[in-house]
């Protein structure tokens, strides 16, 4: 499957275990099948946008959350900020809180050579 299904089926995941909610509750909440939630979140389908919208609805945010600064993905260079948001992203609360305290500590030896 292409890149974008992938990374908005990731962001989708994210913004769902962030919320604390199964892949059936947010099936339920959106209207849609919970193996089709699955498929769209392994990024083995390519959801309709009505359906992308629905989702969004469920989670409480913007449609356009999903999308945004993704619009860089093809263009060969690696996008660090990008991965690392996606990275960070993807912990829970708890655990990003845990991995800033790690970058903010690492950044004050960075001229220390």
């Amino acid at each position: 499957m292409n890149e974008l299904a992938k990374s908005v089926g990731q962001r989708i995941r994210n913004y769902r275990n962030n919320l604390g909610l199964s892949q059936e509750k947010l099936a339920e909440l959106s209207g849609c099948h919970p193996t089709y939630i699955g498929q769209i979140e392994r990024g083995e389908k390519n959801a309709t946008l009505e359906s992308i919208d629905k989702i969004a609805g469920a989670l409480n945010i913007p449609l356009s959350k999903l999308f945004e600064k993704l619009d860089n993905r093809n263009s060969g260079e690696k996008n660090i900020p990008l991965e690392c948001y996606e990275f960070l992203f993807s912990k829970s609360p708890k655990e990003q809180e845990h991995l800033y305290r790690i970058l903010i500590e690492t950044d004050k030896y960075k001229d220390c050579e």
